[in-house]
């Protein structure tokens, strides 16, 4: 099954896969270069302790079994030293070890707490559409792990990159003073065991795809089921939904055990042959020196260095799968940064007006995504201080029209303004600080009710929280709650009613006093007591502001200033409750149409052709 934000990344190879794993790689990279008092021992000092653990510690031992080979005194006297030498070098490695791990420490830590807040700030950036097109628990799954992944990337390149390659070039100057021969024995065969494992790893890659897009897959499905949970109840869905999670994780288990049986069986099973024969073809060198009369000396240093170094042959495909692992999930992240936000504030904004809160839609044109055109042309006069309503079928354009002047998005032509200024020319923040946005869906935090309240106006002080949970009558239920507001209200807002969380919202925007007033079906939630409560609420707080009211149930905004009647993008009529009753047009018929409130949403007809369901 297809679902929005299930993809995990772009197709391997495909151009957008290719600049999401570069933008990680530069993420990661940048994040070392900003830490390189910390990054730079970090890298070197581990790997310094291995040349001292494993290269320069065994030229001690070398040169001990050499002496004693050669005929040497062997009192103590004359084998302390070696045995002191010995001793104070593995004592250095493991100094540098531990000052290494205290600067790879501070490494990761800064630098996961930045890229998680690099992170987050890159997805509140992002346009509206963006949320609807993704799932939110695949997107927590790639922001985290973008941050997250910075640690294994820090530890290959620490404990398996440099901790090999500085030894490694360390070995080979010191083989070279026996023979340059055996330089060359070790490197080309490490070579041509890179060569040989090139293509079977990047055929590897594409199976490690596979795997995170599985993954991905399956946290969404776990997020999109878990924040739907009464619709499974309510369809008794359980059993379907189960299976579903089996299915999609048996996938999973299958493309991580093909990724990981084809390092097993394919990659590993070319690169232990190739070990063997490094070793032994590098002891045949040694023992070939000198004539066939090779030294002790030489003998030892070569079967452990050549011991040490083909290691790193078992380790191509692990750092390369470690590696890329942790830059393929990252590239999960930086794919959703390729397209970067539509609605941006502009280079040099604009201050928004200090008095005028009027709201104009000049010749506005607009489509949808798909390309369905909604408003062309669209012309609309609210002046500072004045209340409309704006009504009309579903489809209409009622909702696009508070979106748009919330610049959630932008239009396609034309212009909105706000107090006499292009919206787009003014920082987002500061035009949505202008405006007070009742949703007909409000979004709750999984956070304490008075902190749901606060959320409009950060600093309020309680007086001012509870005053507006007064005025939208949230005290009534507040005090029954365990907590009363201090009690958390589950992930959105699933411990309150429809109307409960719509008394929220309308406190929220109470406390934002703000000069224009957004209301989209904001009352919809509520019995008809509670709604003629929070109504008196709402017009003293539309008092001398600027107010837009959408709504499907007529009944609440007959007191408006001006009605505005939408069809299909169109403004088809506007005028007060009573005139357009005369006029006996669009909004006569809605009128006459509604039963309990509520709008007939299919009539196109005259009178009595539909009468809705109450």
């Amino acid at each position: 099954m297809s679902v929005p934000g299930s993809s995990g990344t772009a197709d391997r190879g495909s151009p957008d896969r290719r600049k999401a794993v570069a933008l990680a790689l530069r993420f990661y990279g940048g994040e070392l270069l900003r830490r390189r008092g910390n990054a730079v021992p970090a890298l070197l000092l581990p790997a310094l302790g291995n040349t001292c653990l494993a290269y320069l510690a065994p030229l001690a031992v070398a040169a001990l079994v050499d002496r004693l080979a050669g005929g040497g005194r062997a009192d103590l006297g004359s084998l302390l030293p070696y045995a002191l030498g010995f001793g104070g070098l593995m004592l250095l490695g493991e100094l540098l070890w531990r000052i290494g791990v205290h600067h790879i420490n501070r490494t990761e830590a800064r630098g996961i707490e930045h890229l998680a807040v690099v992170g987050m700030d890159a997805l509140l950036a992002k346009d509206a559409a963006f949320f609807h097109d993704n799932f939110a628990g695949s997107l927590t799954k790639r922001v985290l792990s973008f941050a997250a992944r910075f640690e294994e990337f820090v530890d290959t390149l620490v404990f398996q990159v440099f901790a090999n390659l500085v030894p490694l070039v360390f070995a080979c100057v010191v083989l070279w003073r026996y023979d340059p021969l055996l330089v060359a024995v070790l490197l080309g065969l490490i070579a041509l065991t890179g060569f040989a494992i090139a293509p079977l790893v990047r055929r590897r890659q594409a199976l490690v795809d596979q795997r995170e897009a599985a993954i991905a897959r399956v946290s969404g499905h776990v997020s999109d089921t878990l924040a739907n949970m009464d619709a499974v109840r309510a369809f008794a869905a359980e059993r379907r939904e189960a299976a579903e999670h089996r299915a999609r994780v048996a996938e999973q288990r299958v493309l991580a055990l093909r990724s990981w049986d084809y390092g097993n069986l394919r990659i590993d099973t070319v690169v232990a042959p190739m070990s063997v024969l490094t070793a032994t073809l590098g002891l045949l060198v040694a023992i070939g020196l000198t004539g066939g009369a090779p030294g002790v000396e030489a003998i030892v240093v070569t079967f452990a260095y050549f011991t040490s170094a083909t290691r790193v042959m078992f380790e191509f495909n692990q750092i390369y799968r470690r590696l890329e692992g942790s830059l393929t999930e990252a590239a999960q992240f930086t794919e959703l940064l390729l397209d970067p936000p539509v609605v941006l504030d502009p280079p040099s904004p604009e201050p928004p007006s200090g008095e005028d809160s009027g709201v104009r839609f000049e010749r506005v044109a607009f489509s949808y995504p798909s390309g369905r055109p909604l408003f062309d042309g669209l012309d609309l006069d609210i002046p500072a201080g004045h209340r409309i309503g704006l009504v009309g079928r579903s489809g209409g354009g009622k909702s696009t029209l508070t979106k748009l002047l919330l610049r959630l998005m932008d239009v396609d032509g034309g212009r909105i303004l706000v107090g006499g200024r292009d919206i787009a020319r003014l920082r987002q923040a500061d035009l949505r600080g202008l405006i007070a946005y009742v949703p007909q869906e409000p979004a709750m935090f999984h956070r304490s009710l008075r902190a749901n309240i606060a959320f409009a106006r950060p600093g309020a002080s309680e007086a001012d929280v509870l005053r507006a949970a007064r005025a939208a009558h949230v005290t009534e239920f507040a005090e029954a709650l365990p907590d009363g507001f201090d009690t958390l209200v589950g992930e959105r807002g699933v411990k309150l009613s429809g109307g409960q969380r719509q008394r929220v919202a309308l406190a929220r925007a109470i406390l934002r006093d703000a000069p224009i007033l957004l209301l989209d079906e904001a009352t919809s939630a509520l019995d008809s007591e509670n709604e003629a409560l929070v109504q008196d609420a709402l017009w003293q707080l539309m008092r001398d502001r600027t107010a837009v009211v959408v709504a499907h149930r007529l009944s609440t905004v007959v007191r408006m200033d001006r009605l505005v009647v939408l069809d299909g993008g169109r403004v088809v009529e506007q005028g007060s409750h009573d005139e357009l009753l005369r006029t006996g047009g669009a909004y006569a018929r809605l009128w006459h149409h509604q039963s309990g409130g509520f709008l007939a949403e299919d009539d196109t007809g005259p009178a009595g052709d539909r009468t809705a369901v109450p």
